[in-house]
């Protein structure tokens, strides 16, 4: 019986040492790397972008802007992060939006994007030209879809309920303009 009582201690030790173990988080590097593989697919968005865009506001009013893209990786690449902003006529900014671009090698691309007091989390496919990424609107989608070539960067967005065909809403044509440090310059030093 007191073998019996001194070996108790030893195998709880034992069974929450193999707990413990199986609980350690595994080495981060591999996923890293596929993540790091996967996003310089999108570096042909890397720099700064500038071109005409025109939006259909409400009752089917254009407004036309003067649209830039600046974008560039974060994270030693493994993110993606993309700012636009609209200009309207005058010089003020009629547009400003945000997107942060990820890999999960389980669920493939997404965006999450930051506009017009909106934020959220969409899926995005990589096309042979370019991309697309969606976004939920009641009954609709809103679909955006991105072609690159020749250092043109054209967008459409298009409100798509089953059943019908596709409205558009959005369009921008724009042409690479630069190079960026944005947004890895700046960075604090360690001292």
């Amino acid at each position: 019986m007191r073998l019996f009582s001194a070996l108790i201690p030893i195998v709880i030790l034992t069974t929450c040492a193999g707990v413990g173990q199986a609980q350690t988080p595994p080495d981060p590097a591999a996923r890293i790397a596929e993540q790091k593989a996967a996003m310089k697919a999108l570096a042909w968005m890397d720099g700064v972008w500038r071109g005409p865009a025109v939006a259909t506001g409400a009752g089917g009013r254009k407004i036309e802007l003067t649209q830039t893209e600046r974008s560039g990786p974060l994270l030693d690449g493994v993110l993606h992060v993309v700012e636009g902003r609209g200009y309207n006529a005058d010089g003020t900014t009629g547009f400003n939006a945000f997107g942060v671009i990820s890999y999960d090698p389980a669920k493939g691309y997404s965006m999450r994007s930051y506009a017009m007091g909106q934020a959220g989390d969409f899926p995005m496919t990589l096309t042979p030209t370019g991309a697309v990424w969606t976004i939920p609107a009641g009954p609709a989608t809103l679909r955006y879809t991105i072609t690159a070539q020749n250092g043109v960067w054209h967008e459409v967005g298009e409100r798509v309920v089953e059943g019908q065909p596709p409205t558009p809403f959005f369009e921008m044509t724009l042409k690479r303009i630069g190079d960026s440090a944005w947004p890895s310059a700046g960075a604090i030093a360690p001292s």
